[in-house]
């Protein structure tokens, strides 16, 4: 069985390990079932991630060199124009790639679009899977698009019960074809693997941390998380925070920072490719986030056991944290302030039994419950 995955991006964005991990635990697990795993490379974004994928995985290239991979990506409007390039670039070439190579099954996680208005001009029987994450907005142009190509979308699945409730409630396709797929995060040798990497950063030698991660964007709302940060420090001005990620608004949180001078307190690491050494000494994991789906870091921060406060932000957090963390109003300061007291006058015991429960529910976010629930799917 052939199988090739879609999932064109610009930055270090946690789907890229969504792709990766799905397409290895097909080429890993399958014992019964041969499958033939391809991830289709539209602007040469897989080049830096080809030597850590493994060599059961083919690298399809549409474009042997490529400098797409360099548009302007640093702004909404720029990196919407930079897709609409790359949507008429690669037109006629996946296209041509899906008509010769007639693959089984398509599974399309970004820039989703193209390969839905494609699926029209394949003289293949190609069956499209969709993953469709958060609350996306059902503008007329998604609605008509999903609506008028639905009979060639095979499934769609969703990694939270929330997306798959919002899903199936607009009634665009037919209910048996909406599924839950939860994202496979969790990869425990990998994680024992980095675990056990050395921790060498002088700065946070012997410190007592808060920690921040993601993409430096608008949805992840680090400006909330330093504003707390300020507000906590004649309070708790022990504690320092680390941010690890990159993105378009780096500049302007550093220069919040300056603002309120606290610049020598705020750690900003970039894109750290084992962010699991810095969450284990950290005493707490704070989600500033505006919306999730349901958050790779939560996950992670949940793995490697250590208090979690989140926001109830839109999908993923609440399914995760329950009872059983800090969750508070959806970009709300002083509700982040009341929760981070909360935290901090909670018992050692109930912390532990807040982890312990948490812990139980990132289950079926391993890589094998993802590979047992997709060929499910596939069959």
């Amino acid at each position: 069985m052939k199988i090739y995955y879609w999932s064109p991006f610009f930055t270090n964005i946690a789907t890229i390990r969504a792709v990766i991990k799905s397409a290895e635990s097909l080429a890993l697990f399958s014992k019964e079932q041969k499958y033939n795993v391809s991830i289709i490379d539209a602007i040469g974004e897989w080049d830096k991630y080809e030597k850590g994928i493994n060599n059961n995985i083919n690298i399809v290239r549409l474009n042997s060199f490529s400098l797409l991979k360099y548009l302007p990506k640093n702004s909404y409007i720029k990196s919407r124009i930079s897709y609409i390039i790359i949507f008429l670039w690669n037109f006629f070439k996946l296209k041509k790639l899906i008509n010769i190579q007639k693959p089984n099954f398509l599974i399309i996680h970004l820039m989703t679009s193209l390969p839905i208005f494609l699926s029209f001009f394949f003289n293949s029987n190609t069956k499209i899977i969709l993953r469709i994450s958060g609350l996306p907005k059902i503008n007329i142009f998604r609605y008509l698009l999903w609506k008028l190509f639905e009979n060639k979308i095979y499934k769609v699945t969703c990694p939270t019960e929330s997306t798959y409730n919002f899903i199936k409630n607009k009634n665009i396709f037919k209910k048996n074809k909406v599924e839950i797929l939860s994202d496979p995060i969790i990869d425990m040798k990998d994680f024992l693997k980095k675990k056990k990497e050395n921790f060498n950063f002088d700065k946070l030698e012997n410190k007592k941390y808060l920690i921040g991660i993601g993409r430096l964007t608008k949805q992840k709302n680090f400006e909330l998380l330093i504003n707390f940060f300020y507000k906590i420090q004649n309070k708790y001005n022990e504690f320092e925070l680390v941010i690890i990620g990159e993105g378009e608004d780096e500049l302007k949180l550093k220069n919040m920072l300056k603002k309120y001078n606290i610049q020598n307190k705020v750690h900003f690491l970039g894109y750290q490719a084992n962010v699991f050494r810095f969450l284990l000494k950290s005493e707490c994991f704070i989600l500033t986030s505006l919306w999730e789906d349901p958050g790779f870091v939560i996950v992670e921060a949940a793995l490697s056991n250590i208090p979690i406060i989140s926001s109830n932000c839109p999908n993923g957090p609440k399914e995760i944290v329950k009872n059983n963390g800090f969750l508070f109003k959806n970009n709300n300061l002083q509700d982040l302030l009341f929760k981070f007291d909360e935290f901090i006058k909670t018992d050692s015991e109930k912390i532990y039994k807040n982890k312990v429960e948490i812990k139980k529910r990132i289950k079926r976010f391993t890589v094998l419950h993802h590979y047992k629930k997709l060929i499910e799917i596939l069959k």
